[in-house]
């Protein structure tokens, strides 16, 4: 899968976040879980964008760990939607699915990412 289309199916998580978001109850519970959810749903896309213009591969990899973190915190909140039975589970499958997918490429970019790193010499650490 290429960088665009990465970014375009982080975004449509996004908007689908988004609309979980706006679905949830307005109870307390209901409440937390959408402004919870509404940042870290809506975060790894433009994450994910600037990983692509990172600076240098540590920066790539930096940026890709957060937008990791913040799909794993996302499908948390999702998680915790379906045992709250909030909304309908047969609507949240899809989008927690979606989320494990997305996570787990991210987190495979990141592994390929370190692996490609080159190996540090320490010779060139030394100030002449």
């Amino acid at each position: 899968m290429n960088s665009e289309a990465l970014e375009e199916r982080l975004l449509e998580f996004s908007a689908r976040v988004g609309r979980v978001v706006d679905a949830l109850p307005d109870t307390r519970l209901g409440r937390h879980i959408a402004g919870q959810l509404v940042r870290s749903g809506t975060s790894p896309a433009p994450d994910y964008a600037e990983a692509c213009s990172a600076e240098s591969r540590k920066d790539f990899i930096h940026k890709l760990r957060i937008a990791l973190k913040e799909l794993r915190e996302s499908r948390s909140w999702i998680r915790l939607i379906i045992k709250a039975e909030l909304l309908p589970s047969t609507r949240m499958t899809e989008l927690q699915e979606e989320c494990e997918q997305l996570a787990n490429i991210i987190g495979k970019s990141i592994v390929t990412a370190r692996q490609k790193q080159p190996t540090r010499d320490p010779q060139q650490d030394r100030q002449p």
